[in-house]
């Protein structure tokens, strides 16, 4: 056997992915406590998964090799060859490239609708005036019946890991905290690509995005009529 250690996950690629589950997390505690401090919480919390769901499609692109999602997509044939135990290959397996993708989803679906979402009371996502009470009113059920959805992916996402480090020797866990990970086949290379410039770039277009969605372009509201002179 000739096993070396190559990068397989880059710097951003780690940050993305704890950063996210860290902000789920808060954001998932904030709407249980439900106050409307914790609701101001909870609103920031989706505000910053949205930029992070920005800046990792970005990523997708101009990220470095094994964070591109060029390089994980999931074909039949492939998927056909996990499924037999004939797969070989770092990253995402095909089972899990299709997890990667269903969350970056649903969760980018719950930060969405969550910035033109309102609770009724006193919570209004940054987004909320672009839109009518009727459709806020819609994306925010949207919103809450897709919670469910959200926790059902987490669930099975955790257990995958588990299941491959604990049960297939396939330790997908540290690989994430230090970015190397042991592999058999000599002509597997480390990640490359995904310097400054592409850093910069992804930067910059979460940034854009951020600002946009923090309804900066959107007018303000006129200013409530005089009161009577009685």
């Amino acid at each position: 056997m000739n096993q070396h250690t190559i990068k397989l996950w880059d710097l951003p690629t780690r940050l993305f992915h704890w950063l996210l589950l860290a902000l789920v997390v808060g954001a998932i505690v904030s709407i249980k406590i439900g106050t409307n401090a914790a609701m101001e919480w909870h609103g920031r919390f989706g505000h910053l998964i949205f930029g992070l769901i920005v800046f990792r499609i970005v990523w997708g692109f101009v990220g470095s090799t094994y964070s591109r999602f060029w390089t994980f997509i999931p074909g039949p044939a492939a998927i056909a060859a996990y499924l037999k135990g004939r797969w070989r290959g770092v990253g995402h397996n095909p089972l899990g490239a299709m997890s990667v993708f269903a969350l970056l989803g649903l969760v980018g679906f719950q930060a969405v609708t969550g910035l033109f979402a309102n609770d009724e009371i006193a919570f209004s996502g940054p987004m909320r005036r672009a839109v009518s009470t009727a459709m806020s009113n819609d994306l925010s059920t949207l919103h809450r019946q897709a919670e469910w959805f959200l926790y059902g992916l987490v669930a099975l996402h955790v257990i995958a890991v588990l299941v491959h480090t604990v049960f297939k020797r396939d330790n997908l866990i540290t690989p994430m905290i230090s970015g190397r990970k042991t592999v058999d086949d000599p002509a597997i290379e480390s990640t490359k690509g995904g310097g400054w410039v592409a850093l910069v770039i992804a930067i910059a277009v979460t940034a854009l995005a951020m600002w946009v969605s923090s309804g900066a372009l959107i007018p303000p509201p006129p200013p409530p009529p005089p009161a009577p002179a009685w």
